[in-house]
């Protein structure tokens, strides 16, 4: 059976996230989605463990359901901790994710954080403390957590970005550094930048929304295939195994829509190609001051194979367009508009999951049932990876389009990353 799962969301307590982020419209949108495993968020805080306490019973181990209702889909224990420390002489800013398979656990780590900080002030709280002490923190509070680096990539707050990263996991964690069995990848990459470093090898790559919002739930995901309903620990013997035999594909952005791929300066509206970065000395042609440099730059930096390198054992990569994006660039209007959601609603009322639709409906299934040719043939290019994008940078989402003409896009093809630094 196919499970799709995305670990990584935040709840309402954490900035900058929507009120509808509590449990149960987390759970009802990962059912629309068709994600069979999502992500609680946010279990450290006090106020939202509560919640879990009071809407969740147990499943499959280590997994939980909603209580007194319908929903299918299962929920694992996450968090996103953030911990900003001097190690090397520099100031270290590295975002991680924490999964623990028992409320009792979670609820054992929150504690041992609250000695020593406010686990309450956000969803997603900052320590002085190191990223390896955090690893011993979670295995004190549970052998069984797993413990993930978070969007590995992006500049300002993970373990390789280009701001206050590191150049290895080993650098960054030490000899708790051997914890350390997947990464995510990001909005802002795609496994296929991943495979260029050949010292990621033996490590797995896990791809997740990072959504604040209900509807962005499933914008990236891991697909699963097991004989039975998995467990917790299934889940993550497939993850830090790299089992190929359970552990299918990941679920991807176009890595160009991410909001750090190329090298920029947003509040001088300058966008670069690493190329003319470096040619620029890194620097911003208007003012002067150093670019934030982006997934792509980084990926560059620590890279040992060329871009259309694939390593043995590699867990293959769907990217995919978000179902309300595609209806949206169809019907020439915003994805958050009256028109889009009523037309989003039909379609999965007609032919089942947001994932279903974009992944095994057949064309002329999608035919059948969508009265608009222009989304079936959104949802038929997507599946090709013919889209055209314009790159975002320095904290500025890019822009995917399928049908739009607009200034700047350019044709993906299905070789464009490769080709980025050839000259």
């Amino acid at each position: 059976m196919r499970i799709i799962a995305d670990l990584h969301v935040h709840s309402k307590y954490s900035r900058a996230t929507s009120r509808e982020m509590n449990i149960g419209g987390i759970v009802e949108w990962a059912d629309k989605k068709g994600i069979g495993i999502i992500g609680s968020g946010d279990f450290q805080h006090p106020g939202y463990l509560g919640e879990l306490k009071n809407r969740l019973e147990p499943a499959e181990e280590g997994l939980f359901r909603l209580r007194r209702g319908k929903r299918a889909a299962r929920v694992m224990l996450s968090t996103e901790i953030s911990n900003i420390f001097k190690q090397g002489g520099k100031t270290r800013k590295i975002h991680t994710l924490v999964f623990m398979p028992s409320l009792k656990s979670a609820e054992k780590f929150s504690k041992s954080l609250s000695l020593i900080g406010n686990t309450a002030y956000d969803g997603r709280p900052i320590f002085g403390f190191s990223a390896s002490e955090l690893v011993r923190r979670a295995l004190d509070a549970d052998a069984g957590s797993m413990i993930v680096p978070a969007h590995a990539w992006t500049p300002w707050f993970s373990v390789f970005g280009s701001k206050s990263g590191f150049d290895s996991l080993e650098e960054c964690f030490g000899k708790e550094a051997k914890y350390i069995k997947a990464i995510e990848t990001g909005l802002s990459s795609d496994p296929a930048a991943n495979w260029r470093v050949s010292a990621l090898d033996g490590i797995t790559l896990i791809s997740n929304s990072d959504a604040h919002s209900v509807r962005k739930i499933g914008r990236e995901a891991n697909v699963f295939d097991f004989k039975s309903a998995p467990d917790y620990y299934m889940i993550k013997k497939a993850i830090e195994k790299k089992d190929r035999a359970r552990f299918l594909y990941t679920i991807e952005f176009f890595p160009e829509e991410g909001k750090y791929h190329y090298d920029g300066h947003r509040l001088c509206g300058v966008s670069m190609h690493p190329r003319e970065a470096l040619e620029n000395n890194n620097k911003c042609p208007v003012c002067f001051r150093p670019l934030t440099l982006g997934v792509l730059h980084r990926v560059e930096e620590l890279a040992d194979r060329p871009w259309d390198f694939v390593p043995e054992g590699a867990i293959p990569q769907k990217h995919v367009v978000q179902l309300e994006e595609i209806i949206a660039d169809a019907k020439g209007v915003g994805p958050s508009s009256k028109r889009v959601r009523e037309e989003y609603e039909k379609i999965l009322t007609k032919l089942g999951t947001e994932f279903e639709v974009l992944l095994d409906r057949e064309e002329e299934a999608l035919k059948g049932a969508i009265p608009d040719e222009k989304i079936t043939e959104g949802i038929m290019r997507m599946r090709r990876g013919d889209v055209r994008v314009v790159p975002g940078y320095d904290g500025e989402f890019g822009k995917v389009a399928i049908f739009r003409e607009h200034k700047g896009f350019v044709d993906r093809g299905k070789n464009l990353q490769m080709k980025m630094f050839e000259v």
